[in-house]
């Protein structure tokens, strides 16, 4: 039996120093290795000891990073996996394999936008039009096929969040919130279809995600066994699922404990 692991990246396994949730003494701190860079400032961070179970599980287990990240700023990502191997971006509108892109799966994906889901440039209509003055800082497009907005979260009441994410459930779209990022994305864009293509593509015969927004909670009732960290969008619905394993710890050691959940769930295929 084969197994194939899928992790969400931000919040999951890499953080932010905004994120770290360092609640303990300085003194106490465990020791952090850089995995992301941006613009000559290191970006996000996970531990010493995460990084050295994520390479020893990826000798072992088709380790998946799955994120809603764009593919150039997946590529800003270092992370101890095989340069050949597969990953899901944009929401999992992007299957890479070898860090070539798909060109099939996406097409398919704005296939099924175009007849489901309201064109992209009505959102935008929209969350400009939805969301406080002063809420919105800037608004990006993902691959021409979603939008985000880096928000002022002081701004953006939890009311007019969800008034915005009803407005759009009509229309085909969902909404997450991400830290200082909202998320506008059409329906058929789940990463729980793209990473059940990687499954199919690599013979996995038992599969383990995790993660922790919104955006993830296809991908977790997916799989066969579920890992969630005790923070984020999930934990703050108080998410659950008969599958569901929840750490115990928060922040960037939630990030480390769920690592070594997911190897020893993997262990299982083989008794």
């Amino acid at each position: 039996m084969s197994a194939l692991v899928g992790f969400d990246l931000d919040r999951t396994v890499v953080y932010s120093a905004a994120a770290l949730m360092l609640d303990g003494p300085d003194e106490d701190a465990p020791s952090l290795v850089v995995t992301e860079v941006y613009q000559g400032l290191p970006l996000s961070f996970m531990t010493r000891t995460a990084e050295r179970a994520l390479a020893a599980l990826a000798e072992t287990s088709v380790v998946v990073p799955v994120t809603t990240r764009t593919v150039a700023q997946f590529q800003r990502i270092r992370l101890p996996l095989p340069t050949s191997g597969w990953a899901v971006t944009t929401n999992g509108a992007v299957v890479l394999h070898d860090g070539t892109p798909d060109e099939s799966w996406t097409a398919t994906l704005r296939e099924e936008i175009a007849a489901t889901s309201a064109p992209l440039p009505e959102v935008e209509h929209r969350l400009a039009a939805a969301l406080p003055e002063g809420a919105v800082l800037r608004t990006r497009r993902a691959e021409d096929l979603f939008v985000y907005a880096i928000v002022e979260r002081a701004e953006l009441p939890d009311a007019a969040v969800e008034a915005f994410a009803a407005e759009l459930t009509d229309l085909g779209w969902r909404v997450s919130v991400q830290g200082r990022k909202l998320y506008a994305v059409p329906v058929p864009i789940r990463k729980e279809r793209a990473l059940a293509a990687v499954a199919e593509r690599t013979g996995a015969t038992r599969t383990i995600a995790a993660g922790d927004s919104l955006l993830d909670r296809e991908m977790l009732a997916w799989a066969d066994v579920a890992i969630r960290p005790a923070h984020g969008e999930l934990n703050a619905v108080g998410w659950t699922a008969p599958n569901l394993v929840v750490t115990q710890a928060r922040g960037v050691m939630a990030g480390e404990e769920l690592i070594g959940l997911a190897a020893a769930a993997t262990v299982q295929t083989t008794t």
